[in-house]
């Protein structure tokens, strides 16, 4: 029989927190190169249909830069935007990153800090190698509690 109080769920979740980048199953960025338009940058978000940002890698797959839709769509509301320019005229030059040493904790700080929804993840020599969505942490942490959630009653206040 599982223990379904809160004290024993919450107990587990800091050792789970510490667990590495590593662990939690990654999606492939959405990338660009330098010098696409910020027309193709939508399209390419929109045609994978699985997050809100594109990453501007050169050739070798080293990161340049973020562009988000919040970035775009900021500057649309505006009236200042072109879509023909480059993703270079509003994309993060120097975006916060994360390797696959690091902990799940460093991943939920800095989405919290920085109320970042995509973290693009980065190997030693700053190669994009993919990136971590908040979706992809829940999904890891309900993961670590199948018997707890699935026996979890059809409305909270129930036991």
């Amino acid at each position: 029989m599982t223990d379904l109080s809160e004290g024993v769920v919450a107990s587990r979740v800091p050792s789970l927190t510490d667990e590495r980048l590593r662990v939690l199953s990654r999606r492939h960025p959405v990338t660009v190169p330098p010098g696409t338009s910020l027309a193709e940058c939508l399209r390419a978000i929109q045609r994978t249909g699985t997050g809100d940002s594109v990453f501007v890698c050169d050739g070798d797959g080293t990161l340049r830069g973020v562009l988000t839709e919040r970035d775009i769509f900021g500057r649309i509301v505006g009236g200042h935007v072109d879509l023909h320019q480059s993703v270079e005229s509003l994309m993060t030059t120097e975006p916060r990153t994360l390797d696959l040493d690091q902990t799940i904790r460093d991943a939920l700080e800095l989405m919290q800090t920085g109320r970042y929804r995509n973290i693009p993840l980065v190997d030693g020599s700053g190669h994009l190698v993919g990136v971590v969505r908040q979706n992809d942490i829940i999904k890891y942490l309900a993961e670590s509690f199948p018997e707890e959630l699935l026996n979890l009653p059809p409305r909270p206040h129930q036991r």
